[in-house]
């Protein structure tokens, strides 16, 4: 089994600015954890979830789209829904925007039912520095594909953080896809 699956163009440059548009359409969240936490030392973003967002069928299709094959190829994980809206996470330099060291599954109904984790890179590698998402799915770092457009599926049980923005703004879109408990 291979612990992280990356896509090089899962969208494509007109379709990543269609989401931030659409992720704009109304002011951000303050992004915060699990259970309605928040802990400013931990993630630093602010967020839209899609659902709440007219006009973005199109982006769950392609994820689902995505996701079935990629699990069927390389994860062949029992899943059954996508119990959680995606979201448009955005990681701005005036607040030195991170995710520190975390994995995917936590308390919750559904947050304990995550099996994979989806994050697209939505922003140009040029419109902003820092903000690397690493992954640490054994004992080796990884840094996923800055590519706009690219993005990475992976065990939610994995390792991962945003590092700090020093400049400019990140934007990424992340999803869950749940399923019965690991056993």
């Amino acid at each position: 089994m291979l612990s992280v699956h990356a896509f090089e163009a899962a969208f494509s440059p007109a379709e990543c600015d269609a989401i931030v548009a659409l992720a704009r359409q109304e002011e951000l969240a303050d992004a915060g954890l699990v259970k309605n936490r928040s802990d400013h030392g931990l993630r630093r973003a602010d967020l839209a979830w899609l659902d709440e967002r007219e006009g973005g069928g199109w982006i769950m299709e392609r994820i689902m789209r995505l996701v079935a094959e990629a699990n069927r190829s390389h994860f062949d994980f029992a899943l059954t829904e996508f119990g959680e809206s995606p979201q448009v996470a955005r990681y701005g330099a005036e607040r030195a925007g991170h995710f520190a060291w975390h994995s995917d599954i936590g308390e919750g109904a559904l947050a304990s039912r995550r099996k994979l984790t989806l994050v697209v890179q939505l922003s140009d590698p040029s419109d902003y520095e820092g903000g690397a998402l690493e992954l640490q799915p054994d004992s080796h770092i990884r840094t996923a594909d800055r590519a706009r457009g690219s993005a990475v599926l992976f065990p939610s049980f994995v390792l991962h953080r945003v590092t700090p923005v020093t400049a400019g703004e990140r934007f990424s879109l992340s999803t869950w896809v749940h399923g019965p408990a690991f056993r």
